[in-house]
């Protein structure tokens, strides 16, 4: 399997971003794992997860800090996500959204193994927690 990530798996859909964020949406869940804060959408619809980073301006007021946060967490995102993709469409969340939280920069390091202990705890997940749509 080809290790990249492409436009197709970025997350880039208002109206989805949209359910990702809304506040009391019981279709949306949610972990923590330092230094990440984890929203994720069960949804039949995509071929592969799509995938969101975000990185607080609040928190890092200059666009290089933002873009080197970033970059770090795609690429551990990008080396690891094997794992995640070879799971059934109905056991694996459709959108994720992956929230820096740390204060400081952390090393790659860091962050890889973050997101490794995500993408595993993601994969464990039953499968019967998603929500069934009426108009289905």
């Amino acid at each position: 399997m080809k290790q990249t990530f492409g436009k197709n798996e970025r997350l880039s859909s208002p109206r989805i971003i949209g359910r990702l964020f809304k506040k009391g949406s019981s279709e949306v869940h949610t972990f923590y794992l330092f230094p990440f804060r984890v929203l994720y959408i069960y949804d039949p619809l995509p071929d592969l997860p799509q995938v969101l980073f975000s990185v607080s301006k609040r928190n890092f007021k200059k666009a290089v800090d933002r873009n080197l946060i970033r970059r770090r967490c795609r690429e551990a995102y990008r080396l690891n996500k094997e794992s995640l993709i070879t799971l059934t469409g109905e056991s694996r969340p459709s959108y994720i959204a992956f929230l820096y939280l740390a204060k400081e920069i952390v090393s790659y390091d860091v962050i890889e193994t973050a997101i490794k202990q995500s993408l595993a705890k993601l994969e464990k997940l039953p499968a019967g927690r998603q929500k069934s749509h009426p108009n289905s």
